[in-house]
């Protein structure tokens, strides 16, 4: 934790005006240069002086960046990674009340009668991941094919059991609104290494199932400097709305309206020292430069016919899940820190086999592409990748109950996720369920420790990457989380 509170001395200052008469001294300069400096790369802000800072992770980093896979809804961890062959001896039998120990049900099932069993209607394949094999379902033959670059953790587990707050603790750390998201504290701890786009970056695909609603806040950045938000690039028509000189306006122009609103802006930032006033010239020189560098890289016309043949034909149709995976390999070459995919409308409360083929079909090839494309343009190694939901499913059948149609209620006790590339252990299956896939018996992970893994993984010490608000030291964690050690080489 950095001593010295930033947000404080910036109020203290604009509340004084301290710099209003003392600002055109020669020791006024080198006071603010001694101060910018003594406050450290990783938390001095550019209005105190250095607007190009470079900020330093806390230890040699093992990635430069992440892309982060959410699937939003809640995937079955039973029908996709979590392989229990015993259930299907178990068939329409009751839940044994010892296996749910009274554990807290949603209002969608609490009403049920009963809790009937409901194994897996897909095969699973054993892949060779260079261990002991891991077991994946046939709907996603393709990661299995990658299955020695993954270390799939079947122990993950939350608090949330809704929707709402579950993808919120998962996005930023907590199940209440307001905080900044993982993709903004990425983008403030490492700065960006593009000056031509953002650092952080988010698209989002349309499902086929039950589909939740994604709030703006699961990529905000919260109380931080509105210049770490992502950026939201649109399926269809202009990716960033907005970018295009409307008719009659040049690019000179355009460059003659931004000098003078940056004038203006600066003068408004040495009245009030207001570091807002910096995010917000940060973000319209962003812009600017955005109308070359969005354009070129949307391009897909210099990619190769192998190269669509790996991602699948998909990859051509702006918006679809394939698109947005080979738009992330883009992205990760020219520097973008943090990529975030969201595919939406894994929520399968009933007819759970038909929908999540869809689901399945349409994400596995493209996220095996991804990582085959980037370990062999010599990406993989310093891209974290990270795969998974908000929560899980329960064993037990939702409504009607057949061998081969039922419906998954919420699990927050236990899901499966799956890590890649960066400084993951490949080849490996950690943590395990007991029988029904209800509750961790070996090496749980909660969400916190995902998240300090992920920045120890960047470089950071999840307790020191701070940021006061309101009087506290604010951080992903909040006041938990551990390293997962096991999951790294």
């Amino acid at each position: 934790m950095n001593p010295i509170d930033t947000n404080q001395i910036a109020s203290v200052l604009t509340r004084r005006r301290f710099f209003a008469g003392a600002a055109n001294t020669i020791g006024a300069a080198l006071g603010t240069a001694a101060l910018a400096q003594g406050l450290g790369a990783a938390s001095s802000p550019s209005w105190l002086g250095d607007g190009a800072r470079q900020p330093m992770p806390h230890f040699a980093p093992k990635a430069k960046r992440v892309i982060y896979l959410h699937m939003e809804g809640g995937p079955s961890q039973l029908d996709l990674f979590d392989y229990k062959p015993g259930l299907h001896d178990l068939f329409d039998k009751d839940l044994p009340e010892s296996v749910r120990g009274g554990q807290r049900l949603t209002g969608m099932t609490s009403g049920q009668s009963r809790f009937p069993v409901a194994p897996s209607a897909f095969r699973f394949t054993r892949h060779d991941n260079g261990g002991d094999g891991a077991w994946i379902s046939e709907l996603m033959p393709h990661i299995g094919s990658v299955a020695k670059e993954l270390c799939i953790v079947r122990s993950m587990h939350t608090e949330a059991i809704n929707h709402e707050p579950a993808i919120t603790f998962v996005q930023t750390g907590t199940q209440q609104p307001g905080r900044p998201s993982l993709g903004a504290w990425l983008s403030y701890g490492l700065g960006t290494s593009n000056r031509n786009l953002p650092t952080f970056v988010v698209m989002i695909t349309q499902g086929f199932g039950n589909m939740q609603a994604l709030a703006a806040r699961f990529w905000g950045s919260g109380f931080l400097p509105s210049e770490h938000q992502g950026c939201k690039l649109r399926s269809s028509g202009d990716p960033v709305l907005f970018l295009k000189d409307p008719p009659g306006v040049s690019p000179k122009d355009r460059r003659a309206m931004l000098d003078l609103a940056h004038a203006l802006d600066q003068d408004e930032l040495q009245r009030t020292l207001d570091p807002e006033i910096e995010a917000r010239i940060a973000q319209q020189e962003m812009a600017f430069r955005m109308q070359t560098s969005v354009p070129e890289l949307v391009d897909l016309s210099g990619e190769s016919e192998e190269t669509f043949a790996l991602y699948g034909e998909n990859a051509k149709k702006p918006g679809t899940f394939a698109s947005s995976c080979l738009l992330a390999r883009r992205l990760c070459e020219r520097g973008v820190r943090c990529i975030q995919l969201y595919m939406r409308g894994w929520d399968q409360h009933g007819n759970l086999p038909g929908e999540m083929k869809k689901q399945a079909e349409a994400v596995d090839q493209p996220i095996a592409a991804l990582l085959k494309d980037l370990r062999r343009r010599g990406l993989l190694d310093e891209t974290l990748v990270v795969f998974g939901g908000e929560f899980g499913r329960t064993v037990y059948s939702q409504g009607t109950l057949s061998r081969t149609n039922y419906g998954r209620d919420h699990h927050p006790r236990c899901f499966s996720m799956w890590l890649a590339g960066g400084g993951i252990r490949p080849g490996t299956v950690y943590g395990e369920t007991d029988d029904f896939s209800y509750n961790i018996v070996r090496d749980p992970v909660h969400v916190h420790d995902l998240h300090a893994t992920i920045l120890h993984l960047l470089g950071f010490d999840h307790e020191r990457l701070t940021y006061r608000h309101e009087g506290r030291d604010f951080r992903l964690t909040d006041v938990a989380g551990k390293v997962v050690k096991g999951m790294l080489r």
